[in-house]
């Protein structure tokens, strides 16, 4: 086992960089090469970091733990080392108000029925709360008292939303599925059972005023419960409120105006379920009452971005930034909805090697690289905290950047690019980003990758604005072009391991790892030596009509 590191943000805070900078080669700028191949990622740094940072001495690195907080240690040690320059508003790192919201014993949950019979429901095993809601962290409703209808799959169209028609259902519990129609083939299902589309079914149910809305997951959906409940049962927020402590115990349900939802496993035989389902999944009253209070402590705490500059080698140009960005959060310690017996020993950490873990050390990898190469503009490297959480430290750090944010030219982010060995490389914003913002940039990323010994395939499939999966607005980089910075997300997408324990070190494919990051190295090598910012014309044009 690898030994657990000591180092603390606080040392990190107080302690001035005192490496000396690797020898600079300034020939690859002179000559006027593009780039110069012996520049290479090394996959055997690459392995070795890896094992470090998806370390079980990490604990899965969940925001809010002490755990992410030595993550973040690492991190600014190894830039420190490299010789970069601080950048955050502590020397290495950017704190951050967050708080955890803890569900106390007093939390209640339980189905009622006329004739006072009473089972109460198990916080996590059963239902998971989910506390906040939507892109603004809208708070849900703590209380509901209500009677339940079960919708099925919800209004989904037309002829569901007529089959509802007949119910009074504002200010009622309503109960749906979430998952794929028995009469839907299997190679269509995996839609149906989506995030994205889970989404869509809470919105419109939310739509129809509800007290509270149960969603409940069946057939290949039920993972998806898996994977979110730890986060559910351990939510953080941005603290809006950092002096205000006690604010959140102040706050009415009358002032939220968001229902309670609750998320679950459908099971047969459950009392949140008609007693005929699966087979009958039609809407109906259940004949019960839900009767949930969700008490909620507030307990603040300081988040971490790690914040480094490369300081570019042109004095007309070093004002501006290149900038690379991964998040190096992870989901931590997932208790096992199934016992494996007394003497097995249970996995329980989420070490997120792949998830998280992949693209924070090809962005170690990169910086030494760019230190030695030093291209004209600075290079600006933000490892972001809280992006399992609801993406919080890319929110907090675009609004409250320690460079100015319009001096950013072009933001590279990474994340998942050591899960396959196929040589393809998801390439997500030349076309799904607004206004074709990334349209430039994503050319000279093709125009690099075309012209290496052994170009990477490109995946394409989600960079598309009419996405159904909104892929471009899932990760962190979304929010930077929300601040017009033109963006690319590198991923070889998530696999079978998302958010599981299994997503380990030792699985990782680190030839890939090293490709992608080699091209993530070469194509900024280029952005970052540019006159010019690699803004699309559309861009300036919508810019200038104050259209944007």
């Amino acid at each position: 086992m690898i030994r657990r590191l000591v180092l603390s943000i606080p040392l990190i805070a107080v302690a001035a960089c005192s490496h000396a900078r690797p020898p600079q080669t300034a020939s690859v700028v002179q000559q006027g090469k593009p780039f110069d191949p012996g520049y290479a990622i090394s996959t055997a740094e690459l392995r070795r970091d890896l094992f470090i940072f998806a370390n079980d001495s990490f604990r899965g690195r969940e925001t809010g733990t002490a755990d992410a907080q030595r993550a973040a240690a690492f991190l600014a040690h190894r830039v420190q080392l490299i010789g970069l320059e601080p950048a955050g508003d502590s020397l290495y790192v950017q704190r951050i108000p967050m708080a955890r919201q803890i569900l106390t014993r007093a939390t209640r949950l339980a189905i009622t029925t006329p004739n006072a019979w009473e089972q109460s429901l198990r916080l996590g095993t059963d239902l998971a709360p989910m506390l906040t809601y939507g892109e603004e962290q809208a708070e849900t409703k703590r209380n509901a008292e209500a009677e339940m209808i079960f919708v099925g799959y919800g209004p989904a169209d037309d002829a569901e939303s007529e089959a509802l028609a007949r119910f009074d259902l504002e200010g009622k519990v309503l109960v749906a599925i979430h998952g794929a129609p028995r009469t839907v083939k299997k190679d269509q299902a995996w839609r149906l059972e989506s995030q994205r589309v889970l989404s869509e079914r809470l919105k419109r149910l939310i739509a129809l005023r509800p007290a509270a809305v149960v969603l409940l997951m069946t057939g290949g959906a039920e993972p998806l419960y898996d994977q979110m409940a730890p986060g559910l049962l351990r939510t953080v927020v941005l603290d809006k409120q950092p002096n205000d402590r006690a604010a959140d115990d102040t706050v009415s349900d009358s002032t939220r105006t968001l229902p309670m939802i609750l998320l679950g496993v459908a099971r047969r035989g459950s009392p949140l379920v008609p007693p005929g389902w699966p087979n009958d999944v039609t809407p109906q009253s259940l004949g019960r009452q839900l009767n949930a209070h969700l008490d909620v402590e507030r307990r603040p705490f300081t988040g971490y971005n790690v914040v480094a500059v490369l300081r570019g080698s042109d004095p007309q140009l070093n004002k501006t930034f290149l900038a690379y960005g991964a998040h190096y959060d992870h989901v931590g310690i997932i208790a096992p909805r199934h016992s494996a017996g007394r003497r097995a020993k249970v996995d329980t950490i989420a070490n997120g090697a792949n998830d998280g873990g992949s693209g924070s050390i090809a962005l170690l990898a990169i910086a030494k690289q760019m230190s030695y190469l030093r291209p004209r503009r600075s290079v600006l490297f933000v490892w972001h905290v809280g992006a399992e959480k609801g993406l919080l430290g890319s929110s907090y750090f675009t609004a409250h950047p320690t460079v100015p944010i319009d001096s950013i030219v072009t933001e590279f982010s990474v994340d998942a690019i050591g899960g396959n060995a196929d040589n393809t490389l998801s390439l997500v914003g030349p076309r799904a980003a607004p206004n074709y913002l990334s349209w430039r940039v994503g050319i000279i990323v093709d125009s690099v990758n075309f012209a290496a010994s052994t170009p990477l395939k490109i995946e394409r499939r989600w960079d598309d604005p009419d996405d159904p999966d909104r892929a471009f607005e899932l990760g962190d980089h979304y929010k930077y072009a929300k601040r017009a910075i033109p963006t690319l997300f590198f991923s070889t997408r998530h696999d079978a391991d998302y958010h599981t324990v299994s997503d380990e070190p030792r699985k990782i494919e680190y030839n890939q790892m090293a490709r992608v990051a080699e091209l993530m190295l070469e194509s900024g090598f280029v952005v970052a030596n540019r006159s010019s910012r690699p803004t699309s014309e559309v861009l300036l044009q919508s810019i200038s009509s104050r259209q944007y």
